[in-house]
């Protein structure tokens, strides 16, 4: 499946870094269980699964450095544990685990077992992780609690695999499976930009939106397009998460954060009442040891953050576009289909 550039679409005049992803970011990972299946319907069976998990590893040794860290919430209908507590120390400590809302509880414990596993210190000193959830329940069946902490194993391991390299999942994996957005299949989008010797990243899972509201690069093609098959898709969500090796504080993480928002209306969103767009942004250079001394540079500020504030929101907008040009017609529960959007069509409608 084609990504953004590959069909010569380009967002904004800053440069991508080489794989345009969180990947170009030094040190991070990201990793994905997808889980589909196709059973009886319970209690025969599990039902019909498209769903899974992801995991973006901002830093390995995050528990004995927490990076600084904040976040920003646009509408607030959806979960995200560990974001009052990152808002509070202005640091998180954990991989952000990314799921569907019914599968929560069980990420949450899955990731409280690999954190004590990967540092007994945490049994002495409890961490709260980051597990952040979209409505996947359109195309997935979620009588039955589909993943398992083996899921999560499994992508936790698979983004620790993955840093150094340059081919990131997105689209219809992991926690992106069952997503839809702006009328289209939705997921995992991810897109990087260079801000002189820093890079900045956007990773979202996307499940949001009205199709006659989709926008590509300033052009309101979702117009054009025939009105979605079957019944109408919930308002759903959408959980944005910036990486950056700019030395960031918290305070300046949290202004990161927000405007993933900005990026997201770009392409249509108007953030609907019963839609939950959650945003983190976390700096892997703006470290602390556990007790709280910071650990590296002094932190970037005021005017300064402006071109990162500018790669934040060009990255978001194509992140979101990332997320559905990735993705192809899906057909989940009951027959629900959610239709890929068509790259042919796309680039027609722009010229």
């Amino acid at each position: 499946m084609p990504r953004p550039q590959d069909l010569g679409i380009v967002i904004g005049s800053l440069p991508p870094g080489p794989s345009c992803s969180v990947l170009d970011v030094p040190g991070v990972g990201l990793g994905h269980a997808t889980v589909v299946r196709d059973e009886p319907a319970p209690p025969e069976g599990r039902g019909v699964a498209r769903t899974g998990v992801t995991v973006l590893l901002v830093a390995a040794d995050a528990y004995r450095r927490p990076f600084a860290a904040g976040g920003a919430v646009l509408n607030g209908a959806g979960e995200c544990t560990g974001f009052i507590s990152a808002q509070e120390w202005r640091t998180l400590e954990t991989p952000v685990y990314l799921t569907s809302t019914m599968q929560l509880g069980r990420v949450y414990d899955a990731a409280c077992e690999l954190a004590l596993e990967q540092d007994p210190g945490v049994a002495d000193d409890v961490v709260v992780p980051v597990v952040a959830e979209c409505d996947d329940s359109y195309l997935n069946d979620c009588r039955r609690m589909q993943v398992t902490a083996e899921d999560v194993r499994t992508a936790y391991t698979r983004a620790r695999e993955s840093r150094g390299t340059t081919a990131p999942g997105t689209g219809s994996v992991g926690a992106g499976t069952g997503m839809s957005c702006l009328g289209f299949k939705g997921g995992i989008g991810t897109a990087s930009r260079k801000v002189g010797d820093h890079t900045v990243a956007v990773l979202l899972l996307t499940n949001f939106g009205q199709r006659d509201r989709l926008t590509v690069a300033g052009v309101p093609v979702g117009r054009h397009f025939p009105p979605a098959p079957g019944p109408e898709k919930p308002a759903g969500s959408c959980i944005g998460v910036v990486v950056t090796d700019a030395s960031v504080d918290g305070a300046g993480c949290e202004r990161l954060a927000r405007r993933i928002g900005l990026g997201l209306a770009r392409t249509g969103s108007t953030a609907h009442h019963g839609s939950g767009e959650i945003f983190l942004a976390a700096s892997t250079t703006f470290r602390t040891d556990r007790d709280g001394n910071r650990v590296g540079a002094d932190p970037i500020g005021s005017r300064a953050l402006d071109p990162l504030f500018e790669a934040v929101v060009d990255c978001a907008e194509e992140a979101v576009l990332d997320s559905m040009l990735s993705s192809p017609t899906t057909v989940g529960r009951d027959g629900n289909t959610s239709e890929g959007l068509d790259p042919e069509k796309v680039l027609e409608l722009l010229t």
